[in-house]
């Protein structure tokens, strides 16, 4: 049966409730200050949950080549479900807001969670926690004067996985891939397939024991069409793991690449994956590493082994990078603290590469008011330089924001 709101809002608690209490056991909370450079920062949107405005924006924001952002809230809209919208830039500097879809809840889907939207052919992809019967995979599309969406798949009819919160990549053939929370053959979440025919299968469940288990964050594709991705728990020490996924023959082999130990290397790799055109694999983890509030590192390959290198260690104990790295045209990475920050809110953050390391920029900090606070998701970046997220508090009505940064 298709779940009702009260329904859905009580998933979406036992999801958080998942990841976070599990974190909680052992994570505290410090705020210490870091210098932040200066830079222009720019709310260019404030979600007020009124009409059909969204709130509280989980998700990064989609850039297409006109400059256009697209996004996804988890609650709000006309029916309180969540919503799909675009910002789309004016000649006056300003941005035009547009809600393109309002979920109603029911079989359609309820409640986008941290997933960027993936954009193909024209389409928007993307993952909903709740509705249709455990989840959905969805499209919304303008096949005319007005936008529509279709469910591509509804998870929870059996084996194929619960709770998709993590979003969708889509492969050149349009083959759309992804990963749920929960569920599957063992109940520690799949990596799952959906073909442009709309055929859905489960490539793997995770087994649980020093497997990955529990991927929250969407999976990343290399050139050869081999899945990357991470476990925010399992692996050899319990506390998360980065995996990957390579064809044999008609079927899918899983190794786990590496398990995080809980020492410098970090703890709980909630976010994904970014890989650089030489293979090397970037992420980040939400607590741990040598200064307690989480790490980026990189992984690369040698032979057999792959070498785990930390990137930055972030100060603290609570509230690292919560979603996947972006990369600019010059190889910058760019990311976000889902608290700590010189106020405890998050920060936005960018790492140089160098001859002598990666140089830690700090470029901005949340204030947690009208300018927003603890953002959740990934960050795009123009080939201008300009950068944009969201937060998932704050604003005027404390619904969230979408930012820009100009450097």
């Amino acid at each position: 049966m298709p779940q009702s709101h009260a329904d859905r809002l009580a998933s979406a608690r036992r999801s958080f409730n998942f990841l976070f209490s599990l974190m909680a056991a052992f994570l505290f909370f410090v705020s210490l200050a870091q210098p932040a450079e200066a830079q222009t920062y720019k709310v260019i949107h404030t979600f007020t949950r009124k009409g059909d405005d969204g709130a509280s924006p989980y998700g990064g924001p989609t850039l297409d080549s006109s400059g256009a952002l697209y996004g996804t809230t988890y609650a709000g809209g006309a029916f309180g479900a969540g919503n799909v919208y675009r910002l789309r830039p004016t000649p006056s500097s300003s941005w035009e807001y547009t809600s393109l879809y309002n979920f109603n809840g029911t079989f359609d889907g309820d409640g986008p969670a941290f997933g960027t939207l993936a954009l193909y052919n024209g389409a928007l992809f993307g993952t909903t926690e709740g509705g249709g019967y455990l989840g959905t995979a969805f499209k919304v599309w303008l096949p005319g004067a007005s936008w529509r969406e279709s469910v591509v798949h509804s998870f929870g009819n059996g084996k194929d996985g619960i709770e998709p919160i993590g979003g969708i990549v889509v492969d050149k053939a349009g083959n759309l891939y992804g990963t749920t929370l929960l569920g599957g053959f063992y109940g520690n979440g799949t990596v799952y397939q959906i073909t442009p025919s709309g055929v859905e299968s489960r490539i793997y469940s995770f087994r649980g024991g020093r497997d990955a288990v529990n991927p929250a964050a969407a999976v990343t594709l290399d050139a050869d069409g081999n899945i990357y991705g991470t476990t925010s728990f399992g692996g050899a020490y319990g506390i998360g793991a980065v995996y990957r996924l390579s064809r044999s023959g008609s079927r899918w082999k899983e190794n786990v690449l590496y398990s995080f130990r809980g020492l410098n290397d970090g703890q709980n790799p909630v976010g994904g994956l970014v890989l650089d055109k030489a293979g090397n694999i970037y992420g980040g983890t939400f607590d741990g590493g040598v200064n307690g509030g989480g790490t980026v590192y990189k992984l690369s390959h040698s032979g057999r082994r792959w070498i785990l290198t930390i990137l930055h260690s972030f100060p603290g104990g609570y509230g690292g990078p919560y979603n996947k790295l972006t990369f600019d045209t010059a190889g910058n990475l760019y990311g976000t603290t889902n608290g700590e920050g010189a106020n405890g809110f998050g920060s936005v953050f960018k790492l140089t590469p160098g001859n002598g390391g990666w140089q830690f920029t700090d470029l901005y900090d949340f204030l947690d008011g009208d300018d927003g606070g603890d953002p959740y998701g990934s960050l795009a970046v123009d080939d201008q330089g300009n950068i944009f997220g969201t937060t998932n508090i704050g604003g005027s009505d404390n619904q969230g924001v979408v930012f820009e940064i100009t450097q």
